[in-house]
């Protein structure tokens, strides 16, 4: 099957009723490409670009409506344990001294040094380091004895009923008296800070 070129000479736009009929199909077929084009550039590209964000965004919806089921199911359960834990809460801080209780706490270590056979030489507050949402009370303690007393210092400190901390430890011997020890340390117990601190 030849196909004539010829037919597509001479072809005027002003005269496209008398185009031979395969120019006018091609034209035709040409003019609908066309159309396509810019209807989809202009319509259809546009809802796809919104189909893919509401797409995006109801998985991102379905996320959150999974999240929020698992709470709402375990409600109950969640409850149950901010209960627990506030009551916790309220437990370890009847553990930290209260500000009127913090010079009874240099009694009770000074107390629990002297009963285990230490000698303080050093015992003062330091300056209070404020955090988040309790401040820091450090103590300064420089005692003398032998290596058992010292642990049992250690142990009795430990089973105070306010929390104190001991860190940074120093240990050096006694030059002038054979088997004590002189123990440098830092202890440390915390106090709440109250609402009206924060």
């Amino acid at each position: 099957m030849n196909i004539d070129l010829s037919q597509f000479d001479n072809l005027e736009l002003n005269n496209i009723g008398n185009w031979p009929p395969l120019a006018k199909g091609v034209f035709a077929a040409f003019l609908a490409i066309v159309v396509l084009g810019l209807g989809y550039v202009a319509i259809v590209s546009d809802k796809i670009k919104r189909l893919d964000t509401v797409t995006a965004e109801e998985a991102t919806l379905k996320n959150q409506y999974q999240a929020k089921y698992h709470l709402v199911a375990n409600l109950d359960l969640f409850k149950q344990q901010m209960i627990e834990a506030e009551t916790l809460f309220a437990e370890q801080l009847k553990s930290l001294p209260e500000s009127h209780e913090t010079p009874g706490l240099l009694d009770d270590i000074t107390f629990v040094g002297t009963t285990s056979g230490l000698d303080f030489v050093k015992l003062n507050w330091q300056p209070e380091i404020t955090q988040e949402i309790y401040i820091e009370l450090p103590i300064d303690i420089e005692v003398v004895g032998s290596y058992h007393e010292f642990g049992n210092f250690v142990s009795k400190i430990a089973g105070l009923p306010r929390i104190v901390t001991l860190h940074d430890f120093d240990i050096d011997i006694q030059e002038d008296i054979k088997g004590l020890l002189n123990f440098k340390l830092e202890a440390k117990t915390y106090r709440y800070r109250e609402a009206s601190e924060q």
